[in-house]
């Protein structure tokens, strides 16, 4: 056992190489994140912990790592393990194997659908996964007071998951303008966490107002967009965790901050990503290849990934290729082309058996779905269609903008335009609280024709549909309804292709390669309609999140985040 005295005596003999190690990667080898050095050395293990570098190691299990190169395992500084679309223990068995041996999640999503139940499940999946999962505690549920959330968690309803061995601490505290004008909630969970970590999140938050933010005890933030925001940010004391996700899309416009002088204080995260994109493209090990072929030091950029994230976090005992350290480790082709051959996870040989030995822990939040089925009146906008206020979307970006569009009208009820690329959009509640649904229009999406819908809608995660037609959208929702969650896509009244979600209108029950290949002719039933966004359902998923600028949509109505209030309150009759 690690840390025992027996173990202590294990490890000093096989380090001094006076016993075999219980594993030897030999032959090739490691990053010095030191010196930026790569040595050719024996990596020896001990149990979970490196016992023995820069020399030649004898052991009962030995590798092969002739010709590669050994490198500390990647840390995912921010998550959501339910943007993934399956469960963690899923989740586990796909992100390992791009070398991401830790992951540090925020359970808001399952939170907001079914409050402190949900994180109880992830502190319960975290205990049994291979990879080490860390949970931090969701802060925001609900992330404002201009949605309807499934539940509310209060610093009270978080105290007693304090000091749980998964977890690290508050998780980013998205309701910002909260923190700088007092309100009560939020400045009892920050009183709470005072003096352990807690996660930012402030979008284009600068100058005076940042620095109240920071007073708050506030060291993180994944939200920054610009190389001039993050110098500020780091100026200020903020580690700065550089994004690259499936929306959100940060990592080539902060390539530059990415410097040997700057790692200390950078580190990397997906934040929302599919599981199209990890199939296709890969995790952080794809962040670390594009910021390499994109001029970053590579020396700074293993950094980032590993020993610069676990200082930030407070892990401690990981982050480097040196005896002592906990063996998390990735064994790459190369470190410019970051292709992960074989990792270790806490000394343990990634393999299907290592999977296959888990135990898991049954998913939760099945039946969340509790709205009543609509019909095509539902979505009537009452207006003249002057100057209507659009929501504007960006491929890449989860920031909006709000446009005001002459729509066209017909009866007192303002119509789509596809001339002008404006849709509809609808939030409806669906947690069984109020029978909300806010109405509006939204451009970028590029649809000519049917709609597309999902029970996943940051945070609160009501059900969000977009589309060309009335009658389409109430049929898109119908079936949400129907399959307790999911994706959807509907043409005249047909479902083109659907992603049943039923763990919390979330998350699938299926394995990652189910749900990567329902994925691909859901996509194309979007392209279909005409979208012109590579990843529609995730840009809908962003649409009711009235935390990020500028103009959103809530099951109350249009948010202008800036004012952080309603444009207007649109419910059904």
């Amino acid at each position: 056992m690690s840390g025992s005295v027996e173990f202590l005596a294990r490890a000093i003999d096989q380090g001094k190489g006076a016993a075999a190690a219980d594993l030897v990667l030999k032959g090739g080898s490691f990053l010095d994140l030191v010196s930026g050095e790569v040595i050719a050395s024996d990596v020896a293990i001990c149990g979970n912990t490196i016992v023995g570098t820069h020399g030649m190691y004898r052991g009962v299990k030995e590798i092969d790592v002739t010709g590669k190169v050994v490198v500390p395992g990647f840390i995912d500084t921010h998550l959501h393990v339910e943007s993934s679309l399956v469960t963690p223990f899923e989740f586990d068995r796909c992100v390992l194997r791009h070398g991401v041996t830790t992951a540090i999640c925020d359970p808001h999503e399952i939170a907001n659908v079914l409050g402190v139940e949900g994180i109880r499940y992830f502190f319960d999946c975290a205990q049994e996964t291979v990879m080490d999962l860390r949970v931090q505690l969701s802060s925001c549920v609900p992330a404002t007071h201009l949605e309807t959330s499934g539940a509310r968690i209060t610093a009270e309803d978080l105290r007693p998951f304090m000091g749980h061995p998964k977890g690290i601490g508050l998780a980013e505290f998205m309701n910002f303008p909260g923190v700088l004008f007092h309100d009560p909630e939020c400045l009892d969970k920050l009183a709470l966490f005072a003096g352990h970590h807690i996660d930012g999140h402030a979008p284009l938050l600068r100058g005076m107002d940042l620095n109240g933010y920071l007073a708050a005890g506030i060291r993180t933030d994944h939200e920054t967009t610009t190389a001039a925001e993050a110098l500020e940010k780091l100026s200020k004391g903020m580690h700065i965790l550089v994004r690259e996700g499936s929306v959100s899309k940060d990592l080539h416009a902060l390539i530059p901050i990415i410097t040997e002088r700057n790692s200390p204080f950078l580190a990397f995260c997906t934040d929302d990503r599919n599981p199209l994109d990890i199939a296709e493209e890969g995790h952080l090990d794809f962040m670390i290849r594009t910021a390499i072929a994109g001029g970053a030091p590579p020396l700074a950029v293993y950094r980032a990934a590993s020993i610069s994230a676990a200082k930030a976090f407070r892990l401690h005992d990981r982050g480097l290729v040196a005896p002592g350290w906990r063996a998390d480790l990735a064994v790459l082709d190369g470190l410019d082309t970051c292709g992960v051959s074989a990792v270790i996870a806490a000394g343990r040989y990634v393999d299907d058996a290592l999977f296959e030995g888990r135990r898991t822990v049954p998913p939760v939040g099945y039946n969340s779905v509790k709205s009543r089925k609509l019909a095509p009146l539902d979505f009537r906008v009452e207006g003249h269609g002057q100057s209507t206020p659009v929501i504007g979307v960006e491929a890449g970006k989860i920031i909006t903008q709000r446009l005001s569009m002459n729509l066209p009208s017909r009866g007192g009820s303002v119509e789509c335009d596809p001339a002008q690329d404006a849709i509809k959009v609808a939030v409806i509640e669906r947690h069984g609280k109020n029978g909300n649904i806010g109405r509006g229009f939204v451009h970028g999406f590029g649809l000519k024709a049917g709609a597309i819908g999902s029970t996943v809608g940051h945070d609160s995660h009501n059900i969000c549909v977009v589309g060309a037609s009335d009658e389409d959208m109430a049929a898109a929702v119908n079936r949400l309804i129907t399959l307790q969650g999911g994706f959807v896509v509907v043409r005249d009244g047909e479902v083109l292709a659907e992603l049943p979600l039923p763990v919390a209108g979330l998350m699938s029950d299926r394995s990652f390669e189910e749900v990567h290949d329902a994925l691909i002719p859901l996509r194309a039933a979007a392209k279909s309609l005409g979208t012109v966004l590579p990843e529609p359902f995730l840009q809908v998923a962003f649409l009711p999140l009235p935390v990020i600028p500028h103009l959103k949509i809530s099951d109350r109505g249009l948010v202008d985040v800036d004012r952080f209030e309603l444009v207007s309150r649109l419910n059904s009759a």
